[in-house]
């Protein structure tokens, strides 16, 4: 997946079929980056939409 082809969606649908949306939306907002990473590889999200994930989180400017 590259990243002009993300899809937030897709992670948010994974983290909730394992009842884990909630805790990765405020890993999210606390910038808890080991915490949504953990979430996000329980989850089965691939390597690199993670990456893609933590860049984004990292980005004060990028909405997510």
């Amino acid at each position: 997946m590259k990243e002009s082809d993300f899809e937030g969606t897709l992670v948010l649908e994974k983290l909730a079929g394992i009842d884990k949306l909630e805790e990765f939306l405020e890993a999210v907002d606390s910038d808890n980056f080991s915490m949504a990473k953990s979430l996000m590889r329980s989850a089965n999200v691939d390597t690199e939409t993670i990456a893609i994930v933590l860049k984004k989180m990292a980005d004060p400017y990028d909405e997510h």
